[in-house]
Parts: C-alpha cells; sequence; structure tokens
C-alpha cells in the first residue's frame, strides 16, 4: 500500500512558543519529554489540526527527543492527526452504549448524506467522519464530539440541524 505524505508549512509563532515553554516549565528540565502530550495539542491547534512528519520532527527538536519518541504518540493516540482533515470533525462514539443506541446507523446516514465514506473528507474540506473509542458519556448515547464539544442523544433529524449549522458557520468548535 502506498502511503501518501503531507506537505505542511511550519508556522513556529512567538505566541505558540511562549505557550510550548510555559507548559515546559511544569517539568524538571531533564523531563521534558514529560510535556509531549499538551505540546502536540498545542502546535497541532496551531497547524490547522493535523501534526505532519516535518511538524513532529520539530517538536522532537525542541523537547530533545528523538523523531521515533514523538512519532509512537502521535500514532498511538486518534486525538493527533497525521493528515489533513476535515473543518468539522464528526467524531462519532462507537463503545457499547452508543452501538446499543444506533450509532452505527447514524454514521452510516451521516456519511450518506455527505457522500465520503468514514475517515474520509469532503470535497470542499468542510466534513469528516471518524469512529471513536469510548467519549464517557454512555449516559447521553448516541453521541459524538464535533471540536472540544459533545452532541448526544443523536438523531438523524440532529444530524441534518447540526450539518446545516456547520455549512452556515455556526458551530462553534473550540472553547479557547
Amino acid at each position: 500500500m502506498e502511503r501518501k505524505h503531507y506537505e505542511q508549512e511550519i508556522n513556529m509563532t512567538e505566541s505558540l512558543m511562549n505557550r510550548i515553554n510555559e507548559l515546559l516549565s511544569h517539568y524538571p528540565e531533564d523531563k521534558k519529554k514529560s510535556a509531549l502530550l499538551p505540546v502536540l495539542h498545542e502546535v497541532q491547534d496551531a497547524h490547522d489540526n493535523w501534526l505532519s512528519i516535518a511538524l513532529m520532527d520539530k517538536v522532537a527538536e525542541i523537547l530533545g527527543i528523538l523523531p521515533i519518541e514523538v512519532y509512537e504518540v502521535a500514532t498511538f493516540y486518534t486525538m493527533y492527526n497525521l493528515k489533513p482533515i476535515g473543518k468539522y470533525m464528526f467524531e462519532f462514539c462507537q463503545t457499547s452504549c452508543c452501538c446499543l443506541r444506533g450509532v452505527e446507523d447514524l454514521m452510516d446516514y451521516t456519511c450518506e448524506k455527505l457522500g465520503i465514506g468514514i475517515g474520509e473528507t469532503t470535497a470542499d474540506g468542510l466534513f469528516e467522519v471518524r469512529g471513536v473509542e469510548c467519549l464517557g458519556a454512555c449516559g447521553y448515547a448516541p453521541m459524538m464530539q464535533l471540536g472540544d464539544f459533545y452532541k448526544e442523544h443523536l438523531t438523524k433529524e440532529k444530524i441534518d440541524q447540526i450539518i446545516a449549522d456547520c455549512r452556515d458557520n455556526k458551530i462553534i468548535l473550540h472553547d479557547k
């Protein structure tokens, strides 16, 4: 299988570096690697919500660790994106409670509505659909995460409204 290599402009702004340095200040000087998870979040947020190999190499350089140590973490956790993603990523919980409440049918419905498959991005770059592990909101099943927020007790009608709100730029993705 051929892997696609995605290029990304690296822009380590002064404010991003200040934030990274603030995060590093919480750890002993010889334990910079301990800051890897929060640093990856900050760097990903500042780079269109994804991490290229070159960007992960830059994080390794900043933390004084080997690039493979960054790759191991970034490829393990689904919260890190290794390719460009849709602006609105619908992350549907796919564990027991949500499956029992019909999340798989809702994922199929959403993909059909958007004309994509799971893990694909719409041609306009607006939407992507993913299945993820438990999001810890079992009492609100079926549910998904959209940016920093949960969308709960989902139905086809709610999915239609969320898609419309995204297209109308009415959805807030982050609480920062």
